[in-house]
C-alpha cells in the first residue's frame, strides 16, 4: 500500500516521542524522571469536572453545532473581550479538538500549495520566530506553506526584534506565528516589545497574525500579557489561538479555540471557513465538555491562580538548579513551564559508559540511558535551538530536585 509523499516526509513530534519513551520505560518498572511532557501534573479542578459529569448524566451526548455550542462560544467571547480586550462575538469563535487542531485549521484556511501561474509558483511564506514549538513547522508545510525562521538570541531571551522581522518579510509573506509565553523557551514578550513588532506588521497589510496564547495565564512576575488581537491596527487580521489544556490542567480533554473577527465587511469569513473545514474533519468536540468550558471561563480563576503560583515556585527552583550546573546557559522562565538551557559546552565529551556525543540529541539520549532523566533535544525547535534541550517543570518539586540532581551528576561525570 502506497503512502502519500506528505506523510512520508512528516517527522513525528519529538516531544510526544520522548513522553512515549518515558511511559514505556516506566511500564517496564524502570524509574525515570520525566521533564519531557508539557502537561501539568495537577488534576482538573473539581468544579469543572462536575460540570461535565452533570452534563453527561443529563444526557448531553448528541451532536452539536460544529463550531461549538452557543453558550460555550459566548463564554469564550466574553472572556476575550473582558480579559484580553479583543472586540469579538460568539460568531467569531470556533471550538476545536485542542489548540493544535485550531492552529491546523487556521493554517489550512489561510495557505495554498504552490500552483503554476499563481505567485510565480512560489510557496506562501510564514514567518516563525524560533526557537518554536515543534508542530508549527509541519503544520505550515502540510498546508503548502514555507517556513521562514527568524532566530531569537539567547542574550535577548530568545526574542526577535523589529529589525529582524522587517528583514524576514517578503512579497510572499502570508502570515506570522507568535507564541508568547513561549514553548520551548519559557519566556514572554513584554507589551512594548509586541507593540514594536506590531508597528512593523502594520506596514504590511497582506500578513495575517496568528498569535498562540495557550500559556497566557501562566506568567511569573509583574509583566502583563498583551493580546495582539486587541491592537486596533491588527485586530481585523489577527487570529487568536487558545485553549483549556495548560492553564486549567485539562490536556486530555482536548479543548482549544480560535477567535477570528476579521473585518466587519467580511462577516467573520475566516471563522466560518474554519468551521466548514472542521465539519469535514472532526465535527464538534465531545458534547458534554461544553458546560465544562463555561464553568472554566466563569468560575476557574481561583484554581488557575493556585496552579500559577506553584508553577512560579517551580520555575524559580529549576532555573536556580540549572544555572548552578557547569557550562549551562539558560534564561530565567517568565511564562509557560519550560526552561531551555544551552548544553553545547559539553559537546565532544564522553559519558561514563563511553558514549561520545556532539549534539543536543546525543546529550538527551545519554542522559536518559545513563541517568534516567528525560529531556527534549532542541533540534526540532529550529536551527538556532540545536544546542539546547527543553525541560518542563510541570512536575513536582521532588521530581525537579531529583531530576536536576541526576543531571548535575551526569554533567560532572563527563570527560
Amino acid at each position: 500500500m502506497r503512502l502519500s509523499a506528505r506523510v512520508n516526509a512528516l517527522k513525528p513530534s519529538s516531544t510526544l516521542a520522548v513522553d512515549a519513551k518515558v511511559k514505556a520505560l516506566k511500564a517496564q518498572g524502570i524509574e525515570v524522571i520525566g521533564f519531557g511532557a508539557g502537561e501539568p501534573d495537577f488534576d482538573t479542578p473539581d468544579n469543572i469536572k462536575q460540570a461535565a459529569i452533570d452534563a453527561l448524566k443529563a444526557g448531553k451526548t448528541k451532536y452539536t453545532a460544529t463550531e461549538g455550542e452557543p453558550a460555550a462560544r459566548a463564554a469564550i467571547a466574553e472572556k476575550l473581550q473582558s480579559e484580553n480586550g479583543i472586540a469579538c462575538g460568539p460568531e467569531h469563535i470556533v471550538i476545536s479538538a485542542g489548540g493544535k487542531h485550531s492552529l491546523y485549521l487556521a493554517l489550512q484556511c489561510l495557505l495554498d500549495p504552490p500552483r503554476d501561474g499563481v505567485g510565480g509558483g512560489r510557496p506562501q511564506e510564514v514567518i516563525l520566530p524560533t526557537p518554536a514549538w515543534v508542530s508549527y513547522r509541519p503544520m505550515i508545510e502540510l498546508a503548502g506553506g514555507k517556513v521562514v525562521e527568524v532566530p531569537g538570541a539567547v542574550a535577548n531571551d530568545f526574542k526577535i526584534n523589529p529589525r529582524q522581522l522587517e528583514q524576514a518579510i517578503s512579497h510572499d509573506t502570508a502570515a506570522i506565528i507568535i507564541n508568547s509565553p513561549s514553548n520551548p523557551c519559557g519566556i514572554m514578550y513584554s507589551p512594548d516589545e509586541l507593540r514594536q513588532l506590531a508597528a512593523v506588521l502594520e506596514r504590511h497589510p497582506q500578513i495575517t497574525v496568528i498569535t498562540d496564547e495557550i500559556y497566557e495565564k501562566l506568567i511569573y512576575g509583574d509583566m502583563p500579557h498583551l493580546s495582539l488581537g486587541s491592537l486596533p491596527s491588527l485586530a481585523e487580521r489577527t487570529i487568536t489561538i487558545n485553549g483549556l489544556s495548560k492553564a486549567f490542567a485539562m490536556t486530555g480533554w482536548r479543548i482549544g479555540y480560535a477567535c477570528a473577527p476579521g473585518p466587519p465587511s467580511e462577516g467573520g469569513k475566516v471563522a466560518k471557513a474554519m468551521a466548514k473545514l472542521q465539519g469535514q474533519m472532526t465535527s464538534n468536540i465531545t458534547s458534554f465538555s461544553y458546560p465544562a468550558i463555561v464553568e472554566a471561563m466563569t468560575n476557574g480563576a481561583t484554581a488557575v491562580e493556585t496552579m500559577r503560583k506553584r508553577f512560579a515556585e517551580r520555575g524559580t527552583l529549576i532555573h536556580g538548579l540549572i544555572a548552578a550546573m557547569p557550562g549551562l546557559k539558560c534564561p530565567k522562565p517568565t511564562g509557560a513551564f519550560y526552561v531551555f538551557p544551552d548544553v553545547s559546552e559539553h559537546f565532544g565529551k564522553t559519558t561514563p559508559q563511553g558514549v561520545l556525543f556532539n549534539t543536543a540529541l546525543g546529550f538527551a539520549e545519554a542522559l536518559l540511558d545513563e541517568a534516567r532523566v528525560a529531556v527534549v533535544p532542541g533540534e526540532d525547535f529550529g536551527e538556532c535551538a540545536r544546542n539546547h534541550v527543553r525541560l518542563s517543570f510541570a512536575c513536582s518539586e521532588k521530581n525537579i530536585e531529583e531530576g536536576c540532581g541526576r543531571m548535575d551528576a551526569f554533567i560532572e561525570s563527563l570527560q
